[in-house]
């Protein structure tokens, strides 16, 4: 059992068509035919999304995602169509909406790694493999890898775990020309965004990303590749501070990882294994949470958070 502990109704605006509520946004259509994403202060970890909001989370995902888009336009096209608040739509949208191209997504969950920690660890020290690549021996936990990889998992409903898979597999399931396109973007953008993060003093140890193609592109650019959803977050990506990374133990990142510490000390009194809801999150935890969000937007992109 997992998924939401308090599902919120989505909010109705006249003109929007509500499509989906996932664990974090909030997915709309408009008159035209667009998508409109707004990302809401929810948080999850172990396959729940908690009681608890982060202030300002969704936010700096967004406005971190845009930058990024931009930073990147040159690699690969994205989604973003612009960042207007929808008439009608509450206040309260401003800074955490995209208007998006609709896009045929390709179902697979484009993962980079140039670090070995999280579920490819696991994997490594069961096999010496992640997602069915040999990697050598002697690595421990936060180890560079001698070159980074590109390690897709299949996406999962909320709730649900993602699951990695080989690339053999994502060649049966897209086509072996679209799966070679995958890992040929997913590896160019990675390392395009772990030199801009080293500049700015951080390890971008791995991150996902989600592409599609845009069928109203025509023929031949509408098969190219666009980069959509959520680009670079601390949702999607471990950033860890360069100058206290540290291989062989756990290092510390810009995202939930206080959250999910938080859930598993005695202090939550909350049993993983019992398949409860957790409880709602203190408030030392949220601010600390929220600090560590907003502190990667602004080593990232040299602005202050307001």
């Amino acid at each position: 059992m997992s998924g939401f502990v308090d599902k919120p109704e989505p909010v109705q605006v006249p003109g929007l068509e509500h499509l989906h509520t996932g664990k974090v946004r909030d997915l709309y259509r408009n008159g035209a035919g667009e998508l409109v994403m707004v990302a809401s202060d929810r948080i999850s970890a172990y396959d729940w999304v908690l009681p608890t909001v982060i202030p300002d989370k969704g936010r700096v995902l967004t406005q971190l995602s845009v930058w990024w888009f931009d930073q990147l336009a040159d690699l690969v096209p994205n989604h973003v169509i612009s960042t207007e608040v929808p008439e009608g739509a509450p206040a309260d949208w401003a800074g955490r909406t995209m208007v998006c191209r609709p896009l045929r997504m390709i179902p697979v969950e484009c993962v980079a790694r140039g670090y070995l920690t999280g579920s490819g660890l696991k994997e490594y020290e069961r096999d010496r493999t992640v997602c069915g690549l040999a990697l050598p021996d002697g690595l421990v936990d936060g180890s560079e890898l001698p070159a980074p990889i590109f390690t897709p998992a299949t996406k999962a409903e909320v709730g649900e775990h993602d699951e990695n898979v080989s690339y053999e597999e994502v060649a049966r399931l897209v086509g072996t020309e679209t799966a070679a396109e995958l890992r040929q973007t997913t590896i160019a953008v990675y390392s395009r965004a772990r030199e801009v993060a080293r500049d700015r003093g951080l390890i971008l140890a791995d991150t996902k990303f989600e592409f599609g193609t845009d069928p109203a592109a025509g023929e031949g650019a509408g098969e190219r590749l666009v980069l959509a959803d959520e680009v670079l977050t601390s949702d999607s990506s471990r950033y860890w501070p360069a100058d206290q990374w540290s291989p062989g133990i756990p290092q510390p990142s810009f995202d939930k990882q206080i959250v999910r510490d938080w859930l598993t000390s005695p202090a939550s009194g909350w049993d993983r294994a019992a398949e409860q809801p957790p409880p709602p999150l203190p408030l030392e935890v949220v601010e600390r949470t929220r600090a560590r969000y907003t502190e990667a937007y602004e080593r990232l992109t040299g602005s202050p958070w307001h």
